[in-house]
């Protein structure tokens, strides 16, 4: 499409600006008159909720495509993990232990970012969950080599705002945890998962079994702390119960510290073919 043909018709941002200079009148002042895409009530409504769902797809997808992310390294984490200098205020004994992965995670990101920028800086940029705990130590080490790193965040009653490092023109808000969930994988070049909650389980089951099933390409898919997971999960009891295979305990690895990380994606079987498959396309 040429650009006479973009500008064919009347910009909508500029009748949205003209519609607020009318005159005010009972006509004017009826929800019915307001412009559709200008019209928040009407946005709203459960009618609109495919409509929404789109825009929760499209807007971060263009803002990074503007930016020029072309690849993404995925950090899940709990948000209740404190940095060490915190761990007096960890609720629990476990949380207290748990903080020594604030500084891998925040070490990783920072040596991953420096790689990144090394290399133009538009691929394996760090993109967190946005929040506290360990998605800030991911954010706060690629701020510490000065790169930039993206936030996905979602609206919750408690613990979900942005911390300070997320890189504010990649900082997105999400209403629709399954949208997220597709911008956390459509850009990924490796998963990085440390100790966390529920949130930190179900994403990375979710990614799991996108790869499991071929329903994404088969990332490099590190797992920080073996003790932990170990003890929550009984992955060898999977496989012999039948319910997962052999071969699916090696879609993973685990790994202790930044620099193990570095050094298991570096080595990933595989390294270099097509990464960052966006799931069901």
């Amino acid at each position: 499409m040429t650009d006479d043909r973009k500008h064919q018709f009347r910009d909508s941002q500029q009748d949205r600006e003209e519609a607020r200079q009318i005159p005010d009148t009972p006509q004017t002042r009826a929800p019915s008159y307001a412009l559709a895409f200008a019209d928040e009530d009407f946005l709203l409504r459960e009618e609109l909720r495919p409509v929404r769902l789109q825009l929760e797809l499209l807007k971060p997808e263009m803002l990074m495509n503007e930016a020029g992310i072309n690849s993404t390294i995925v950090l899940f984490g709990g948000a209740r993990i404190p940095e060490p200098a915190n761990k007096d205020q960890a609720r629990t004994e476990t949380l207290a232990e748990l903080t020594k992965y604030y500084d891998e995670a925040r070490k990783f990101s920072q040596i991953m970012t420096a790689k990144s920028l090394a290399g133009g800086g538009s691929d394996d940029v760090i993109v967190t969950g946005g929040g506290p705990g360990v998605m800030e130590a991911g954010n706060r080490g690629a701020a510490d080599a000065g790169g930039r790193s993206i936030g996905l965040n979602i609206v919750l009653p408690h613990e979900q705002a942005p911390n300070e490092y997320v890189t504010p023109d990649l900082c997105f808000n999400f209403h629709y945890f399954g949208i997220r969930k597709m911008h956390f994988l459509m850009r990924a070049s490796a998963v990085c998962v440390f100790p966390g909650g529920f949130g930190t389980l179900d994403e990375m089951f979710e990614a799991l079994t996108l790869i499991q099933t071929g329903r994404m390409a088969q990332v490099p898919f590190l797992l920080f702390g073996r003790a932990f997971w170990e003890k929550i999960i009984n992955w060898d009891a999977l496989a012999d119960a039948g319910t997962i295979s052999d071969a699916d305990l090696q879609l993973f690895r685990f790994v202790e510290t930044a620099e193990e990380a570095v050094t298991a994606l570096e080595n990933w079987e595989g390294k270099g073919q097509k990464r960052g498959v966006i799931p069901g396309r």
